[in-house]
């Protein structure tokens, strides 16, 4: 199979600086666990660093090796740096800017080329499949060798929420055997252990604390920006055209580290890339679907330390899996796996994985209710949400669809049963069917149950009590899904109760949720201000369903005005300009973003019912929206190179924004760009 590469283009002068300070890489372990960092080398956010290592409650997510600074000697004796860390003390040197070449992705891994000095230089990281272990290899790809690299690791070990001012934890222990190098900081941490592959290695022990590192972009995120890291000294390796050198760090035991040399740890992970594209659905082995491919895998993971939901699944020959919601700082969230499960597994061709997540949240269901999320280092979910359950539904449905497994469906049927039973009479946080109308309504103080969830302190931004137009056509969705599995199975009363309930569902949402002034539907009704016509997307969710509530005789004119006020070429807007709470970016402080969260952000995720809504009105356009899905490639080398971040400004030119890498929108993309190709 072809290589697949994506190139970071590269601009001039103060333009490529800032490029090389904004573009973002991610490696991940199937864990949860990553390395990220600026292409530059310069760590911009408290989550970027070489080792991000996932490990049980109440650990959770922990940086541990944070940088590394290079320094290459040349044959003629002088040294040059490739990399170093910013510091609040002095102005910013980019060292290596000039000697970068190019930067690309390579079937998913980050490399860098860099020519100096008439060499040309290769380094790429890359991580083992499900161990806390990272590979910075490099290469003398032309010139006369050989060179000397020396590599000064830092470290800190910490949360990778945790501030970046959060104090070391001294005094750190250096233990050396042979080739074999481990730090420790206590009992109740884990450990780094670190060797080096290559001609001559060696390490000299020189510690040093490393202060006032600058990351400038938890400063513009109005958080601590200055902290410390540790050094223990730093290793020397010789390098020519018939030798690489590799650095190995990881917290796995020693055995695990060395049971594979990097060579075979590479062609390992290459091939396993291998197989995820043949594995995927024929339209996605080629061009910005495979890329989107790959890209989904950093989202799948085995959630590290449920060790009794894993006893559960392997006794009945199952196995956990989550999905990260997206890098750096989300978990695992109810809601962003349902609606990511379809781009992310079956499109894919992982279908079997699609299995194992359907399985494992029903598992967690709760009064009627999924997990909103799992708190970092947390083995409990959270269950303050009123849609990620009925997106359960949805989710199944597609899984069934595509896979024909009926035994998961039927294996799940109590537990949808349950759900429904549990919304009927009334389960947490006010989530009920009113019995006047057969409308789902939700609302508790304090909370914000919708997807639109922004919270500082005290204040829900978007607080939306009532009956949200979504949240009836997920239900309304849920309940004819669930009617027509019944009576597949032979349980026709249950199948007629169903049809009842969502016939007056239907009924009732028609006749209350049509603003014909707007010539679109209410956001709210019911709501603490009684309706609330704000012009938002979640109105696109009543078509775009497998089973729309509304009215067929209306579906056009929301989809033109959604279409008209909402869409940009990175998904649609969350609020329509002109509205008192439009907010044109999102920046600044946290209370600041969060204002504009849901106020007119964009959501890239939501070009996927946009695109689902208009081709169910306009089946005979479906180039227009392949021309959306399309745009979405100038966006792959801009931000995280080879991914889609969670949100981006609501004007032009549309800045990305949030998380760098976010399942939903990657999902959602890959999926549509594989509709539009039928």
């Amino acid at each position: 199979m072809q290589e697949l590469i994506r190139h970071m283009p590269r601009g001039a002068g103060n333009r490529q600086n800032e490029q090389l300070l904004t573009r973002e890489w991610l490696v991940t372990n199937g864990l949860g666990g990553y390395a990220s960092g600026t292409v530059a080398g310069v760590a911009t956010r408290r989550y970027h660093g070489l080792l991000i290592a996932a490990h049980p409650a109440p650990l959770g997510r922990m940086l541990m090796f944070a940088h590394i600074s290079e320094q290459l000697r040349l044959p003629d004796k002088s040294v040059v740096r490739l990399t170093s860390e910013e510091r609040t003390n002095g102005p910013l040197q980019l060292s290596g800017a000039e000697y970068l070449a190019g930067f690309h992705l390579e079937s998913g891994i980050p490399v860098w080329r860099y020519e100096v000095g008439g060499l040309v230089l290769e380094k790429r990281i890359f991580m083992s499949h499900q161990q806390n272990t990272v590979y910075i290899t490099y290469r003398l790809l032309a010139g006369e060798g050989p060179v000397r690299f020396k590599l000064l690791p830092s470290i800190h070990f910490r949360s990778h929420d945790a501030p970046v001012s959060t104090p070391l934890p001294q005094p750190f222990k250096l233990t050396t055997v042979e080739d074999r190098y481990e730090l420790s900081a206590g009992a109740e941490l884990p450990s780094l252990r670190m060797t080096i592959y290559g001609q001559r290695p060696a390490f000299t022990i020189e510690r040093k604390t490393l202060t006032e590192i600058l990351y400038r972009t938890e400063g513009c995120r109005g958080y601590e920006s200055s902290g410390d890291l540790w050094s223990p000294g730093y290793f020397r390796v010789d390098l020519d055209q018939d030798h690489e050198a590799t650095l190995v760090a990881s917290t796995e035991p020693w055995e695990m580290v060395q049971a594979l040399k990097p060579a075979d740890a590479f062609g390992l992970e290459r091939e396993r890339c291998r197989r995820l594209l043949t594995a995927a659905d024929p339209r996605a082995k080629t061009g910005m679907a495979a890329e989107l491919v790959l890209a989904a895998d950093q989202f799948l993971v085995k959630p590290i330390g449920r060790t009794e939901d894993a006893v559960w699944a392997h006794a009945a020959g199952d196995e956990v899996r989550t999905v990260i919601a997206g890098y750096h700082w989300f978990t695992d969230w109810g809601r962003d796996t349902m609606i990511s499960l379809e781009g992310l597994t079956l499109s894919t061709g992982r279908h079997r994985e699609g299995g194992y997540l359907l399985r494992t949240f029903a598992r967690y269901v709760r009064d009627g209710l999924i997990p909103n999320l799992f708190p970092e280092g947390q083995k409990e979910g959270l269950y303050h949400t009123a849609d990620a359950t009925l997106w359960f539904f949805h989710a199944l449905h597609r899984y069934v669809q595509t896979t024909g497994d009926r035994e998961t469906m039927r294996q799940l049927l109590p537990t949808l049963g349950d759900i429904v039973d549990h919304h009927l009479r009334g389960t947490r946080f006010g989530i009920r069917v009113d019995g006047d109308d057969g409308l789902l309504t939700q609302g508790q103080d304090q909370y914000a149950l919708t997807w639109m969830d922004a919270k500082v302190g005290d204040w829900v931004v978007t607080p939306r009590r009532g009956k949200a137009v979504e949240l009836n056509a997920l239900w309304y969705n849920a309940l004819r899904l669930l009617e027509t599995w019944r009576r597949e199975e032979g349980d026709a009363p249950g199948a007629d109760h169903l049809a009842e309930l969502a016939e007056r569902t239907r009924h009732s949402f028609n006749a209350r949720f049509w603003n014909a002034e707007a010539g679109c539907l209410y956001d709210i009704v019911d709501g603490e201000r009684g309706l609330d016509p704000a012009i938002r997307p979640n109105q696109v969710l009543a078509i775009s369903l497998d089973h729309p509530i509304l009215d067929e005789n209306r579906w056009a004119a929301v989809v033109d005005v959604v279409r008209q006020k909402l869409l940009t070429p990175y998904g649609l807007r969350s609020l329509a300009p002109g509205h008192p709470d439009y907010k044109a970016t999102y920046d600044g402080d946290l209370r600041s973003r969060d204002a504009a969260y849901h106020q007119g952000t964009v959501w890239g995720w939501l070009i996927g019912p946009f695109v689902d809504a208009w081709l169910r009105v306009h089946p005979d356009r479906r180039a227009e929206a392949r021309d959306w899905i399309d745009g979405f490639e100038n966006h792959l080398p801009a931000g995280c190179v080879g991914s889609i971040n969670e949100i981006f400004d609501a004007e032009a030119p549309y800045h990305p924004r949030g998380c760098v890498a976010q399942a939903w929108s990657v999902a959602e993309v890959l999926r549509c760009l594989l509709k539009t190709r039928c």
